[in-house]
């Protein structure tokens, strides 16, 4: 049979009683419901293995839809997700579930004047109380004033300490599994933001510096350590198991870059590795031809050294809604996949940037030694100095 020809299309009639894995598996035939049936199969097979170190990439309006506590908690929970980079947006609104309070269903055809006029807040179908976003920004910038957060730091150390206090809120309220800051802290899970003043969060750390904080965000940590995650997962700590690394993207924007250009981060500048992501998996509504996959479809991520090209028929992009893809791809891994041992990455981060950090000193160092040669053999021993001229023609010596 030629390689093309997978399986024949022959789906049973319905049953009355069908799980979620017999519908992915026996009715998700064609175009992205087939997509979604392949990447559920891919995670739960290959990738949700002990070696695998898997990053998650969160953006659209995702937790005031209540995906975060319904499908993303009980990934973190069972060890199926190792670290996060998400819009601040997504962690603001995750807050507002941490706290209790209440978001509701409502429709996209509401007159905005009349909830603005009854102090009420419309995200497309999502209606909620003008006080929720102040009680929440109140919680935050208390927070903020606590000893621990004056001074420079990433956002996974922010995140952490933030969601340790969404954590005691939870328990003083009685709420569980409710937060995504709050299960992160519980279980080790690192939470970056890439862009960590495009969110209420920020707006309120910036508040706070208005007030003499001196909590200072520092991106260059989050690209160094995020980084390190993906350069320590080649070592899974497992006897005769190689590691590898996945990238699981929900939506794409500036979290899946920040993600996909730990590669580049290690190769190009670093010069550490020439290797890509072992897996790449996306849900998205976006199009290439538009600009609105920034130029990172699986085939154009293996030219910027972001996928390994030798695992290019390991990457499946879906087309759809990512509000229907998690709960269906959850539900599938909860299924079929055993609870992985928490990795705790959190927890060694430190460990696994000094390790970065000495290998580059040592690339660094024979890159260096092999420019010296290459100089000595190409540069005349004595070079003219360089002559400027002003525009009136007068030379300057520099």
């Amino acid at each position: 049979m030629s390689r093309i020809l997978s399986h024949r299309i022959a789906p049973a009639p319905m049953p009355q009683q069908l799980d979620v894995t017999a519908l992915v598996d026996g009715y998700f035939t064609a175009y992205n419901s087939a997509r979604l049936r392949e990447i559920c199969q891919l995670l739960s097979r290959e990738v949700m293995q002990p070696g695998v170190t898997v990053g998650l990439s969160l953006s659209g309006a995702m937790t005031p839809a209540g995906m975060g506590s319904a499908a993303i908690v009980p990934l973190m929970r069972a060890g199926f997700i190792d670290y996060i980079i998400s819009t601040g947006a997504n962690l603001y609104h995750d807050i507002h579930y941490g706290l209790g309070m209440s978001l509701y269903a409502s429709h996209p055809f509401v007159d905005d004047v009349k909830l603005r006029q009854e102090g009420r807040i419309r995200i497309y179908d999502i209606v909620f109380d003008y006080d929720v976003l102040l009680e929440t920004d109140a919680f935050i910038r208390k927070v903020l004033m606590a000893p621990e957060f004056q001074k420079r730091m990433g956002t996974a150390e922010f995140h952490y300490l933030l969601g340790r206090y969404v954590w005691q809120a939870e328990q003083q309220l009685g709420v569980q599994n409710a937060s995504i800051l709050a299960t992160a802290y519980e279980c080790g899970i690192p939470v970056y933001t890439s862009s960590p003043g495009d969110s209420s969060i920020g707006m309120n750390v910036a508040a706070m510096a208005l007030q003499g904080s001196a909590l200072m965000i520092d991106p260059s940590i989050d690209v160094n350590e995020t980084a390190a995650i993906v350069y320590g997962a080649r070592q899974s700590g497992i006897p005769g198991v190689e590691g590898k690394s996945a990238a699981v993207i929900l939506g794409g924007g500036s979290p899946k870059n920040f993600m996909l250009q730990t590669q580049p981060q290690l190769h190009e500048v670093l010069g550490l590795e020439e290797r890509g992501h072992d897996f790449f998996v996306q849900v998205t509504d976006a199009r290439p031809d538009t600009g609105g996959l920034s130029g990172a479809t699986p085939s154009e991520a293996v030219s910027w050294g972001k996928v390994d090209p030798e695992e290019l028929p390991k990457t499946i992009v879906c087309y759809t809604d990512s509000t229907i893809a998690l709960p269906i791809l959850t539900a599938y891994l909860m299924n079929q996949c055993e609870a992985r041992t928490l990795k705790r990455l959190y927890d060694r981060r430190i460990q696994l940037l000094d390790q970065l950090r000495a290998d580059y000193e040592v690339a660094q160092h024979s890159a260096d030694l092999g420019l010296q040669s290459v100089l000595r053999e190409t540069v005349p021993a004595k070079v003219p100095s360089p002559v400027a001229t002003y525009p009136c023609g007068t030379p300057i010596r520099r």
